[in-house]
């Protein structure tokens, strides 16, 4: 009986990625079809709207990760295997939020209500049940890791960017190989000392982590909507007075 105990426990432990993977499928895909998303994707980037974003983003990598290096100079058995600092993306939205904002950048932030939201859950299971970190962890940084070239580009061409500037949170400079730390990131996964009811929690907390994201973008949605119309609307203005004068 404690043999099987055992077998069973590593095989969840081992699975943990495949779970991540196959159980945030659905919260993946409702997140790439919210109406911002669905606009950046096809190209159509405000830069107010995008600068907003770039701001909730800080305050919730900011959390998460001085919660992972707080856990970790603690040595919390779980926490301190995912703590990669290549992945860090704070630095990183600093120096995009200087080019978008200018040298006074961090006196003019502060999160949205989602973020916030978001900010908070981060904290609260920092302290009650640092495991589902994993959750906010695999959805936020290997999905940058993964998209973040081609989004590098939709933004740079969507915004006539030059060279970097602008776009430093798709820029993963320490990792030279994606698919070769993908492999390690999901071997560490596989290899945590975890609970077949922690691993649920954690796929559980992961789409949560996607529900915050949601949450955010459908509050930009508003925001990007709005600066279309008014685009539109002075196009449409324009063309009316041009009209007038034939």
């Amino acid at each position: 009986m404690v043999g099987f105990l055992v077998n069973e426990y590593e095989l969840m432990s081992i699975a943990l990625s495949r779970q991540l993977r196959e159980g945030t499928q659905k919260s993946h895909t409702m997140a790439e079809n919210t109406g911002f998303i669905s606009c950046f994707l096809k190209g159509v980037v405000d830069k107010s709207s995008y600068r907003n974003l770039l701001a909730d983003f800080y305050f919730v990598y900011s959390a998460m990760e001085d919660e992972i290096k707080r856990l970790s100079e603690n040595n919390h058995s779980i926490v301190s295997k995912i703590d990669f600092h290549e992945l860090y993306r704070r630095e990183k939205i600093e120096k995009d939020l200087y080019f978008y904002f200018g040298q006074n950048w961090s006196t003019l932030l502060k999160p949205s209500e989602p973020a916030q939201a978001y900010v908070d859950r981060i904290h609260q299971i920092s302290n009650e049940q640092p495991e589902l970190l994993i959750g906010h962890h695999y959805s936020r940084y290997i999905g940058d890791l993964s998209g973040g070239q081609l989004l590098k580009k939709i933004t740079q061409k969507a915004m006539n960017l030059s060279g970097d500037d602008g776009l430093n949170f798709y820029i993963f400079d320490q990792i030279k190989d994606e698919k070769a730390f993908k492999n390690v990131y999901r071997s560490t996964l596989d290899s945590l000392p975890i609970s077949p009811h922690m691993a649920t929690l954690i796929v559980e907390e992961a789409n949560k982590a996607f529900k915050f994201n949601m949450d955010i973008f459908n509050e930009l949605e508003g925001n990007l909507i709005a600066a279309i119309g008014k685009i539109l609307f002075r196009f449409l203005t324009r063309s009316s007075r041009k009209g007038s004068t034939e």
